[in-house]
């Protein structure tokens, strides 16, 4: 990689979601990318870690909700407090990148910068494969001008995910070959699932994306006009955040813009990655236990297997039981099926409606 385009390149981690889905794990004060797998480094530490061998941290920006703003700060002592960008009012992934991109190109003082666009609570095993990943996707943004996203190499017909539709390539940057992605496909069903990864020619959406400062502002430009006039009043008086940030449109990046752009790029890997989207594949990376996966002080298993516990600091004991998750994180507890574990919304819901504000 060109030593002028490392020297450009800024990530933007989007850490505003409250990870309900891993209630009462994720609360409002201690969200998703708050937390650990393994006992070890976060979610969001373990993703600061990842793209500071790249990326100093002088030039790594979090947006973030006011509410999480403060976890997110103890978590991340090394950023520098003017690297964490507060939303006054969530408005979804589109509002948050445009917003982050046009900070970095305001910083960038004219330059054309490079914005890698990460999640704050993804797993990736294979780092040093993802650093060089991202460094062709820079290289690749940098020479065509086209946005750039990471297809994840499917391992199994997966219906949580959506994919890309990948078409012919059009060279490669450092070892990796650029596809042209011919469209985003929404979550398929598993008979479709299962035709994607048997053709070849599909990929996860990891929700990862490198472009340069131009190329997302010409984007919006274009498919959200609104947003960019908003932006570009932003930019030029970012002390009016609250007033105009809330008039910004409420879309996702994948809908408001990737869908739609006419020249969009892909690199195919395979970095070990997870969104971690469900109790079910947070279990694979929990440490192994008589119970099944468990992060417990210690474990008697009696007849019981194929659970999962979140109980740190606990002896769990479980009799004739298969296929839970119980969570106890000591003010609430969660038990269910694994199987039904998405049903955790409506316990959130259930929440809001009875007031229970103090456990969400």
């Amino acid at each position: 990689m060109s030593r002028a385009v490392q020297d450009d390149l800024f990530a933007l981690i989007i850490a505003g979601g409250r990870g309900t889905r891993f209630w009462p794990w994720s609360r409002r004060a201690r969200p998703k990318q708050c937390l650990s797998v393994d006992g070890g480094p976060t979610l969001i530490q373990q993703t600061l870690a990842r793209i500071t061998p790249l990326i100093p941290v002088e030039r790594v920006l979090v947006v973030t909700s006011a509410e999480m703003a403060g976890p997110l700060a103890e978590q991340l002592p090394d950023l520098p407090p003017e690297n964490l960008l507060v939303e006054p009012v969530g408005r979804n992934t589109a509002p948050a990148i445009g917003w982050g991109a046009s900070e970095i190109a305001r910083r960038a003082k004219g330059r054309n910068p490079v914005v890698a666009v990460l999640p704050s609570d993804h797993l990736i095993t294979h780092e040093a494969r993802f650093r060089a990943a991202l460094l062709a996707c820079a290289e690749a943004a940098s020479q065509t001008n086209a946005l750039v996203t990471v297809g994840i190499e499917p391992d199994r017909p997966e219906t949580g995910f959506g994919y890309l539709e990948i078409g012919a390539e059009v060279g490669q940057w450092h070892g990796h070959p650029m596809r042209r992605v011919r469209r985003f496909v929404e979550k398929p069903d598993a008979e479709t699932a299962a035709r994607y990864v048997a053709g070849g020619q599909h990929l996860w959406n990891a929700g990862m994306f490198v472009f340069t400062a131009e190329a997302i502002r010409d984007a919006f430009r274009q498919h959200l006009p609104h947003t960019w006039a908003a932006l570009e009043r932003l930019r030029h008086s970012p002390e009016r955040l609250n007033e105009i940030y809330p008039t910004l449109e409420r879309t996702s990046i994948d809908y408001g813009i990737m869908e739609r752009a006419p020249y969009v790029l892909t690199a195919p890997v395979d970095l070990g990655w997870s969104d971690l989207g469900s109790w079910a594949a947070l279990a694979e990376h929990v440490p192994a236990s008589p119970l099944g996966r468990a992060r417990v002080d210690a474990a008697i298993a009696i007849g019981a297997n194929d659970n999962l516990v979140i109980a740190p600091g606990k002896l769990v004991a479980m009799v004739g039981v298969h296929g839970l998750a119980v969570v106890d994180t000591g003010d609430a507890l969660l038990i269910c099926p694994l199987e039904q574990a998405q049903r955790v919304r409506e316990v959130i819901d259930a929440m809001e409606r009875e007031g229970l504000e103090d456990y969400l």
